[in-house]
């Protein structure tokens, strides 16, 4: 074999880090997860949808004052979250741990206040009467499906600040690199992108008329 095509196998090896696809394994395994998770989200956002319209009695709790401006409130938290986190996996490919560092935990920070955000939204809605299994405007099934489909985005969310948080720690340390970086920043686009349908489906289609 000639040296180029040495030179060039030995650093497309380097490229997939030993996989033996075209992308790193880390990675793969990340967008495996998020394929799946999708799935997940999707299968209780279409249940969602199928008793909202089944239902003749669904409630529309919403108003735009406190609740819509809440949630407009988290979805900007957690839009420049992704800018954060997408500014952390480039100084982590460029070696500036300190910059990387800095990003990743403004992202976590991010994460913590739109945690917060929520968690008020909630107490608001079971101040108002509302549980898994009623509500006082209509359909009992509303307080299931709402806090399954929040519910589990929170558990995202909170999953991803911790995950954040390891890495961070660990690529500060030298123990993991800016792959690692990357594949938990997918990670955090993904829970990014199922808020963009939560919003529509579960909170405008509800706004109290």
């Amino acid at each position: 074999m000639s040296e180029s095509g040495v030179t060039m196998h030995g650093a497309r090896g380097a490229l997939v880090e030993g996989s033996p696809y075209g992308i790193p394994s880390r990675k793969l395994t990340m967008w495996l997860f998020i394929i799946s998770d999708a799935i997940t989200f999707g299968a209780l956002l279409f249940g969602y949808g199928y008793l909202r319209t089944a239902s003749s009695d669904w409630p529309a709790p919403f108003r735009f004052n406190p609740s819509i401006l809440n949630v407009m409130f988290m979805t900007f938290i957690l839009l420049t979250s992704s800018l954060t986190m997408l500014g952390g996996v480039d100084a982590a490919k460029a070696g500036d741990k300190s910059k990387a560092r800095r990003f990743l935990w403004s992202t976590i920070l991010l994460g913590v206040i739109f945690a917060g955000l929520h968690i008020r939204e909630w107490i608001g809605l079971i101040d108002q009467g509302v549980s898994l299994f009623q509500n006082p405007w209509g359909s009992p099934l509303f307080g299931a499906t709402f806090f399954s489909i929040t519910g589990l985005h929170l558990l995202h969310v909170t999953g991803g600040v911790v995950a954040i948080a390891v890495v961070s720690r660990g690529f500060s340390r030298g123990s993991l690199t800016a792959g690692h970086v990357e594949a938990t920043g997918l990670y955090w686009h993904f829970v990014d992108l199922v808020w963009m349908f939560v919003v529509p489906l579960v909170y405008l289609l509800n706004i109290a008329r």
